[in-house]
């Protein structure tokens, strides 16, 4: 069963969520170093750390990682950190995360691979990035589809064009 909140306490985790959509560091620093947990989460699954790499707050990201904020924690939509950076094109959040050891091929149940939402989105910067970390294309989603043929169901042409000339030595390689 839940635990019901009360208003006050309500009111001061949305404050504490919006300081995180928002890049504000300075007081999300503070309330971290008065003990709030780097790894909160909202009711649906987002982590501080998933509201700031999502909105870009590299900063604010930076300072979650340093409090001991979890790359890995997907939320309720089966969505990293690292997918929701990759989804707003954000390089920057991209590469701090890496950097600080987010799991290039985590593959939540239910969910995708970052690969996979750079090659739906047709990011082949991104796409390319997380080749070089190490991401496999040849994982695939709870449907069975790998980034390839994500990105053609998706219409993601460059991306595609790209999966499939590096296949090849990819597996050649293997």
């Amino acid at each position: 069963m839940p635990t019901m909140l009360d208003d006050d306490t309500l009111a001061f985790a949305h404050k504490v969520f919006n300081h995180c959509r928002n890049g504000d560091s300075a007081e999300l620093a503070t309330l971290l170093d008065a003990g709030l947990p780097a790894n909160l989460l909202t009711s649906t699954g987002d982590s501080l750390l998933m509201l700031a790499s999502y909105h870009g707050r590299v900063e604010t990201t930076r300072l979650l990682l340093k409090h001991g904020g979890d790359p890995s924690l997907a939320n309720d939509r089966a969505q990293t950190p690292l997918a929701g950076a990759v989804f707003k094109g954000d390089h920057a959040v991209v590469e701090l995360l890496l950097e600080h050891g987010a799991p290039v091929d985590q593959l939540p149940p239910g969910g995708k691979t970052a690969l996979m939402f750079a090659a739906m989105f047709n990011r082949t910067d991104l796409l390319l990035r997380l080749l070089e970390a190490g991401a496999d294309p040849q994982l695939r989603d709870s449907e069975g589809k790998t980034a390839l043929q994500l990105a053609q169901a998706m219409g993601a042409a460059d991306a595609a064009a790209y999966l499939r000339s590096v296949e090849p030595r990819r597996s050649a390689r293997g």
